[in-house]
């Protein structure tokens, strides 16, 4: 599927850029190309020097450039096959602070890379969403929902153009930079007599970093164009997890914050009439018409009416012992 191919990861830095990238090298030896499209020079030097990618040296290149400058994301589009959009603002109160700076990134960006993944001649993009894009009630789930709808619309805007757009949607990632699961880690290393639980209702999705890899490698091998990708992953109890890491330590419930849910939300009732399902993930069908694109799934069955999928209302729960393991996996 990718050998022979010229990939570009934009945020290529960032955990979710290393392990794709580190997976593609082993799955497809015969990748042509893989650039990292990313701002920070230090990251990009750290990763060129970690062993792994040093292996591949001869097929990797580094390109200092923010999804915000059309003009040089222009340069490094040339002669790509597939992107895979991984660049975004991230922190929910960062990007209450600095709304404009959210809005420059998150959407104004993702414009910029659907503009040059046309105009380039990109055959397929992959963009990654969030939950926080579903039914969302703070700026960064605002900006990535309307992120979500410029990827699945420009299906329609590339007109003749053969360029193809998709969306995968997920949730936490256990052991990211923006997981509790570290964030809970160090105040039990300090010395924590307790640990910090916003709700003791608050439900939350997990899945490992190879998840999200593999949700993303499917997309790319059988996108059609428009879908967004929706993958089952388990929940999981807050005060649970907390017992997973610290089983000695007391809990407190601290209240809810600005722009926190109880339960993470990945698929509305109002999706439900164009929300298939499959084995092992949904996909949104847009909800626009793309005259150019005809959608054909032999194996998939239509969600009932009144479906809605959110981390509280899963059939699928991590216990104690299942979090344990994953945490000792990361």
């Amino acid at each position: 599927m990718l050998n022979g191919k010229t990939i570009l990861v934009t945020g290529g830095t960032g955990s979710f850029g290393k392990k794709f990238i580190k997976t593609v090298f082993e799955k497809y030896p015969d990748v042509k190309k893989i650039i990292i499209y990313s701002r920070d020079e230090f990251k990009q030097f750290m990763m060129s020097n970690m062993p792994e990618f040093l292996q591949h040296k001869e097929k990797l290149r580094f390109f200092i450039g923010d999804v915000r400058d059309k003009e040089r994301m222009m340069r490094a589009f040339e002669g790509v096959d597939i992107v895979v959009h991984a660049a975004a603002l991230k922190q929910v109160p960062a990007c209450e602070y600095n709304p404009f700076e959210a809005i420059k990134t998150n959407i104004h960006g993702a414009q910029n890379v659907i503009d040059c993944a046309i105009d380039c001649g990109v055959k397929k993009v992959v963009a990654l969403s969030t939950d926080k894009a579903c039914a969302p009630i703070n700026l960064y789930g605002a900006t990535k929902l309307c992120s979500d709808k410029l990827f699945i619309a420009g299906n329609a805007y590339c007109g003749s153009k053969d360029t193809r757009f998709s969306v995968v949607r997920y949730g936490n990632v256990a052991g990211s930079r923006g997981s509790v699961i570290p964030f809970f880690q160090k105040l039990v290393n300090e010395g924590a007599e307790e640990l910090p639980i916003t709700d003791m209702r608050m439900t939350r999705f997990w899945l490992k970093l190879e998840q999200a890899v593999e949700m993303v490698l499917e997309a790319i091998e059988h996108m059609q164009g428009g879908e967004l990708y929706v993958k089952k992953i388990p929940s999981m109890k807050m005060p649970d997890l907390a017992k997973a890491i610290a089983p000695n330590l007391a809990v407190k419930e601290i209240g809810i914050r600005p722009g926190e849910k109880i339960h993470e939300q990945m698929i509305t009732k109002e999706d439900a009439p164009n929300t298939i399902e499959f084995k092992d993930f949904y996909i949104i069908l847009p909800q626009i018409d793309l005259e150019n694109i005809e959608y054909k799934y032999p194996n998939a069955k239509r969600v009932a009416s009144n479906f809605e999928f959110h981390s509280g209302n899963n059939d699928r729960w991590l216990t104690v012992d299942d979090m344990k393991k994953l945490i000792m996996e990361i």
